[in-house]
């Protein structure tokens, strides 16, 4: 199954750590859509959205990664398909040319107040700096205000994938 991640997911050691089957295929845009950080995360913070404007100008980049399908059951219930994301089958433009058919997950409790923990922008940002996203497009994720997370234990936890804080 081919999986558009956009998110936190797009950092391979995150997913990694939450699925034992991962293989990434390519970089690639989800045109007509803009990536926001508004999705209402279960812990009270603010989680990406790949955003459908319909404007063909505004694109969401991303990691296009093939896992087992045997494990999107283990990847539906951890980002909260039918609880918070909802999936959509897109057709994304790779990088190395052509279309690819992919799933991602799109938000569909949103809160514009909301901001991301500061751990978990760093996972979007450690994936787009791993898989080379365009400068700009990093540059205005980095520009997003995120705040830390009062649970101190949460936030080392996510941080040790890269090997502490």
């Amino acid at each position: 199954m081919l999986y558009f991640a956009y998110g936190s997911n797009m950092s391979t050691p995150r997913l990694g750590a939450r699925l034992d089957v991962v293989a990434h295929v390519d970089v690639a845009e989800l045109a007509g859509y803009r990536l926001a950080f508004h999705k209402a995360g279960t812990d009270g913070s603010a989680k990406c959205d790949a955003f459908c404007t319909g404007t063909p100008a505004d694109t969401v980049v991303g990691v296009v990664f093939r896992i087992d399908a045997r494990e999107k059951p283990m990847l539906d219930r951890i980002e909260g398909l039918g609880s918070g994301y909802a999936q959509r089958q897109v057709r994304v433009a790779a990088r190395r040319g052509g279309q690819l058919d992919a799933f991602l997950y799109q938000a569909t409790h949103i809160d514009e107040a909301l901001k991301p923990f500061d751990w978990y922008k760093r996972h979007v940002l450690h994936g787009a700096r791993e898989h080379g996203l365009p400068v700009d497009y990093i540059r205005r994720i980095e520009a997003v205000d995120s705040m830390a997370d009062p649970d101190a234990d949460r936030h080392a936890v996510e941080c040790a994938i890269y090997g502490g804080d």
